[in-house]
């Protein structure tokens, strides 16, 4: 094994070879840490790729253009804009505007619809966020356990050396252990940072669906009065808090 490891730090570099003996020192609870780091990447990357696919940083231009023209009566104008995009803004703004437009909905049908969607499309948004909080949730601890384990061998060596025992051998042996305490802090920490930043994209584009279908609610098709603003404006503000709670 040794020999083995020899030829491959000879073969990959000094790098490769650091990093190796890294792994080594920090026994089995640092493979697992390593493991878990390369996860968090790839959740990281997928959830940047996702957001960007979805418009999260697009701010919604196109279904503003899209209820301004449903502002101004052409409903048929700002569902064919909407129809276009792919996005979960202007999807849920579009099922805003055809439940609106479909006359055999009654209130109750509009606003399960309106929540329907936007209980869909959150849902997909929040997709790998929990895979990720494990990830910064399991890190520090398995670094925990490996310190602790690392520790309890130490103690061992320092008990049965007896007299002869070595105390800078003992140093050597805490410091090693202390390796899976930083590897899982360094793993935790832009895990919880990422997780942060991504569920404040979620939260910015759900006040903005919410924005949209308000917005539409409140220009009844065709015409109206007060109350019906009022009703458009409360469906819209319950569906969205609905389809936030289940969506969490």
């Amino acid at each position: 094994m040794n020999a083995y490891l020899t030829n491959a730090q000879s073969f990959l570099g000094p790098t490769f070879a650091e990093a190796l003996d890294f792994l080594v020192l920090g026994g089995p609870s640092i493979w697992a840490i390593a493991a878990l780091a390369v996860l968090t990447l790839a959740l990281i990357f997928w959830k940047i790729w996702r957001f960007f696919l979805a418009g999260a940083w697009r701010g919604g231009r196109h279904t503003s253009r899209a209820i301004d023209l449903w502002s101004a009566g052409l409903t048929d104008q700002a569902v064919h804009m909407l129809e276009r995009r792919r996005n979960p803004r202007a999807r849920v703004a579009l099922t805003a505007m055809k439940v609106q437009l479909d006359p055999t909905l009654d209130q109750i049908g509009a606003e399960s619809e309106t929540q329907r969607v936007a209980k869909n499309e959150l849902s997909g948004l929040r997709g790998g966020l929990k895979a990720l909080e494990l990830c910064s949730t399991i890190a520090p601890l398995l670094g925990l356990l490996g310190t602790v384990m690392g520790m309890i061998g130490a103690f061992q060596a320092l008990q049965d050396a007896g007299a002869r025992a070595d105390p800078a051998a003992l140093a050597g042996g805490i410091w090693e252990a202390l390796l899976t305490t930083a590897a899982g802090m360094a793993v935790a920490i832009p895990a919880s940072i990422a997780l942060t930043w991504f569920e404040s994209v979620v939260e910015r584009i759900r006040h903005s669906m919410e924005d949209s279908a308000t917005r539409i609610f409140l220009r009844p098709v065709t015409g109206g009065t007060a109350a019906d603003t009022a009703r458009g404006q409360d469906m819209s503000m319950a569906s969205f808090n609905s389809a936030r709670a289940a969506a969490e």
